[in-house]
Formats: C-alpha cells, structure tokens, sequence
C-alpha cells in the first residue's frame, strides 16, 4: 500500500472517528455487510406489502428500484451527516398502510402519487420538530422539539426499549424461519418437527433448521470473537438452504416474475412519469394532488400515525442499538441524536419523492452492531450495497428470510443484556418498563410498546399522586407529594390516547 493508499485511509479514519470509536476499517465493513443481509429482505417484501397484486403488478420492479433508492440515499444520510451504524429503509407496517390505502381497503382507493403526498407531508412535519428550537436545556444548548421528547420520556420506558426492541427483532427473526407460527388457539406456536410434512424440501422444518444453523455458527464463531461471524453465519445459512430446496436457485437464473437482471428496463419505466408504465418516481407531483372526496379525516389521522410511527419507532431503534453499541451520552441519550433524527426525517421526504413508503431507521442495524459496527463508515457500506442490489438484484432476493433470521435471533440475545438496568424493586417503574417490552412483541409494534409504557406509567402516577395527596391531607405524611410526570410525559400521552381509540374512518 502506496503514501497515498495510507493518506486516504487516515482521512477515512477521522472523518468517521474509526479509531476514536475504538473500531477498524475491516470491523465496519463486515459491519454493513452483516446490516445489509439482516436487511434485504426489504427489497422485495415492500414491493409485495405496497402492491397486493405483486410481481404480477408492472410497477413492481419500479417500486423496487424506489426502495433500493430510498434505502441508499436514507443510509447515505446516517452515514454523513449522523455519522452512525445505522441503516434505513421503508419501513415494515407502514407499507402495508400504503397497500391498504392504494388497495381500497378503507372503502375507496388512493392513488399512489396520494398516498406518496401524505408519505411526504408527514416527513415535512416530521423535519421541522427535528431542527426548530423549542428551549435549552441545563448546559444552556438549544434543543429541539424531538429531543424535548426523548428527554421527558420516563427513564422506565427508555430503559425498557433496547430490551423490547431486542425481543422485536429476535421474534421477526423467528417468524422470518419459521421457528414460531400461527396457531387457531394460542395465536403462535413453536414448528411442529414432529409433523413429516414439515420435513419436505423447502417445508417450514427445513426453514427453521437453516436459520438455526445459522444461529450456531454466529454463535460458536462469536464466542472465538471470529470477525465477520454474523455473515459467516447468514453465508452458511444460505448454503444450506440450497439442497434443502429453502433458496431458491431460478432466482439467480432470472426465471422468477419480477426478479430480473434487465435493471436498463426497470429503470425506463420507473422514470417515466407515466402512471400506467410504472412511473411512480415524483408520482406526488403527477397525480397526489387529486385525493378522494370525502378522505380528509382519513388523511390528518394518516399523516398522525405515520409521525408517531416513525418517530417512536426510530427513537425505540436507535436507543436500542446504541445502547448495545455504548453508544450512549451519560444522560442515556444516543450520540449526534438531532443528527440521527434530521437523517431520518429527511429519508421520509426523500423516500415519498422516490416513490416509496416513510423511509426509517431499521432495527436490523443491530446486525451490523452485533458485528462491532461503531461508526457512518458502517452505514456507507450498507448504502453502496442498496445501491449495487438495483443492477444486481437475483443475487440479494436469492439468501433467504430464513438464513438472515439467524442473524437476527442473535441480536435479540445481545440486546436482552439491558434488562439488567430496569429497576425492578419499584413497581411504578418495573410495570411501565414491563408493558413497554411485552406489548412491542406482542402487538408486533415498537410504537405500540413505547406507548403503552408511556400511558400506563402517567396513569400509575396520577393515581398515585392523589392518593398521596389525600394522605397528606390528612397528615399521614410529613412529606408534600410530588408529580413525577413531566409536561412531555403529558402531551405524549394525550397523542398516544389519540393514536390509540381514534378511529381513521
């Protein structure tokens, strides 16, 4: 390696803080490698959650090619201006409310430029409460109306999310494989490997088998601190779900509709601006401002849900991964935080403009974490490879759901380590803390987890704030109570009640 080779690696390294991060060059790029794999699964499942009709749909490929997009200049973002481990792209839940949307299931249909309109305002709104001032705090910095948030969350519920959010990710992963199905009675169960039928090539047993493999090898190699065992493990994975019949090889061949390697084709259609050729890029512009009559109820509480969506299930994330990477301040809060939200909000208006679905931080960054990811280098590597899977795209579509479920499953176990900073004595912390995990799993929704901690820790408190009163009253006590609620814990709530009971139609 020339002067040169060493000048170029030195800037790298400051700009990115590699050795500051206590990283190096070949940690994050096995790092965003390992967060790609965790995350490609979302090439061709957006596609499928936006357009009910599938592959079968000709804007398919064009959908595809916007979330390759979205998810390269939003992990762009993270990578250059954050400066973090973390990967972004449309985000799971929120697309399938663009299928329903578009597909008519609230009684008419949106187009898609409306849908990517709503997509778009949403991410305006969600950029402002990102960089206008709403005070200062203790040292005298100005912060911002997110950061406010964050603040004034309970410690309970913020302690809880890296644990919740860790159980997410290993139960997607189990439901990727098909470790954990559905069940008539008890709504999910463990793969009945008893059941011959399951053991037929590519059957949910052989699922389940890859994806546990995968998990053995990440962690026997982990345990020698092998570098780069994540992606050994989701590689090994791969290859066993070969003659296991689970990868399917006519991906790679191009003989599957709608994974092709004709990307020239694709991208014709994409930019046309032609609706019935496919054309969704700056579909907003072309036919969003036509909404339905009698949608405009539907579309403020759409607008609602997708803020509160993104912006509690980006904070969950990123508190979440950035604890596991000790990537905290010393007040818990995540490092360059208003960082990390600009690059989120700007990936949501971005990502409408592209033609997708709101763009947020995935919880599969953890992935890339887990690999010892520290610093942006990670993020750019994941990004150039978003980039690379629009002209390569059977490559990506062929390691399947079941191999990067074991990647995900071992995060999960990594991520669990934060239970142990949950105050368990106290049960008006220790309940909140415990819904906000359980409910994130349950109701498969970071969202609905963080709220649910955060409504039930602002009831528990008032109810024992008057009661505590009335004592007092009644010189029981010496001492005057006081409201642990702050004015956020206040406004949160009331939003969340508002996102919770009522209704979008």
């Amino acid at each position: 390696m020339g002067k040169k080779d060493y000048k170029n690696l030195s800037r790298l390294d400051k700009f990115f803080g590699i050795t500051k991060n206590k990283s190096s060059l070949k940690t994050e790029i096995y790092a965003g490698f390992a967060t790609f794999l965790a995350m490609a699964y979302i090439l061709t499942v957006n596609p499928n959650n936006i357009l009910f009709g599938g592959t079968a749909d000709p804007r398919w490929p064009s959908v595809f090619i916007a979330t390759s997009l979205g998810a390269f200049v939003g992990t762009l973002f993270m990578a250059f201006i954050a400066k973090m481990p973390l990967a972004q792209a449309s985000g799971m839940g929120l697309n399938a409310i663009i299928g329903g949307m578009i597909g008519g299931t609230m009684g008419f249909a949106f187009s898609y430029g409306n849908a990517m309109l709503l997509v778009f305002l949403s991410g305006i709104i969600f950029l402002l409460l990102s960089v206008v001032p709403i005070g200062k705090d203790e040292d005298g910095k100005r912060v911002t109306c997110r950061e406010k948030i964050f603040d004034g969350m309970p410690e309970s519920v913020r302690t809880a999310i890296p644990v919740g959010i860790g159980l997410f990710i290993a139960f997607i992963g189990m439901q990727n494989a098909n470790i954990i199905q559905t069940n008539e009675y008890t709504l999910v169960q463990f793969v009945d490997l008893t059941n011959k039928a399951n053991w037929a090539l590519g059957g949910v047993g052989c699922q389940a088998i890859v994806a546990l493999f995968g998990l053995l090898v990440i962690t026997v190699l982990s345990h020698y601190r092998v570098k780069g065992s994540v992606i050994m493990g989701i590689l090994s994975a791969t290859l066993l779900a070969i003659p296991l019949k689970v990868a399917n090889i006519d991906i790679l061949l191009g003989k599957v509709d709608g994974v092709s390697w004709a990307f020239y084709d694709n991208f014709k259609n994409y930019f046309s601006m032609n609706p019935e050729e496919g054309g969704i890029f700056l579909s907003m512009f072309t036919e969003g401002f036509n909404f339905p009559e009698g949608s405009l109820m539907i579309c403020l509480m759409t607008i609602l849900t997708f803020i509160m969506i993104d912006m509690f299930d980006t904070m969950g994330t990123i508190v979440g991964c950035c604890a596991n990477a000790n990537l905290l301040d010393k007040k818990g809060k995540p490092q360059n935080f208003n960082k990390i939200m600009n690059s989120d909000s700007l990936a949501t208006c971005t990502g409408a403009l592209l033609g997708t679905s709101t763009v947020t931080t995935f919880v599969e960054s953890g992935a890339g974490v887990a690999e010892g990811g520290r610093t942006g280098l990670t993020a750019l590597v994941a990004a150039i490879l978003f980039f690379l899977s629009i002209f390569i795209l059977p490559i990506f579509a062929f390691i399947p759901q079941a191999a990067a479920g074991s990647a995900l499953i071992y995060v999960g176990v990594l991520m669990m380590s934060n239970v142990k900073n949950i105050d368990f004595s106290e049960v008006k912390e220790s309940v909140p803390a415990f819904l906000t995990i359980s409910m994130m799993v349950l109701s498969y929704s970071i969202t609905n987890g963080i709220g649910l901690g955060v409504v039930s820790y602002f009831f528990i408190n008032i109810l024992i704030y008057i009661i505590d009163v009335i004592k007092f009253l009644r010189s029981d006590y010496r001492e005057k109570p006081r409201l642990e609620i702050s004015l956020v814990t206040f406004i949160v709530t009331i939003l969340f009640l508002i996102y919770f009971l009522v209704p979008t139609i």
